[in-house]
């Protein structure tokens, strides 16, 4: 019975895969998930039309699901305009951007 329990509680297993954490993370990483400006898989949104001074405005997310990691992790970690920062692991950024590359072949 004891090396069952040791055997269980060492297993290196995860309850979900990478793709399922990177799922998860991308629609919901820290209240305001990816998807709700990158679009469902990555492709690109428009966040909002105004305007201002008479003149219209948009403002749109940009396509991730097709930048090289280098460029992801970067823009995910400094924010840009109004990106939001989530402060998010290496891991975390890892398994987000894997779930948009394997979402991407789908759609292929």
């Amino acid at each position: 019975m004891f090396l069952l329990c040791v055997s269980v509680l060492c297993a290196n297993d995860s309850f979900i895969t990478s793709l399922e954490y990177g799922k998860m993370l991308y629609e919901n990483p820290r209240g305001v998930g990816c998807m709700e400006c990158h679009g469902r898989y990555g492709e690109g949104e428009r966040i909002a039309k105004y305007t201002h001074k008479k003149q219209a405005k948009i403002i749109e997310a940009p396509r991730i699901n097709n930048v090289e990691f280098k460029s992801f992790k970067i823009a995910l970690q400094e924010g840009k305009r109004v990106m939001p920062k989530y402060y998010l692991t290496a891991d975390e950024i890892a398994a987000i951007y894997e779930y948009l590359q394997a979402v991407k072949k789908e759609q292929e």
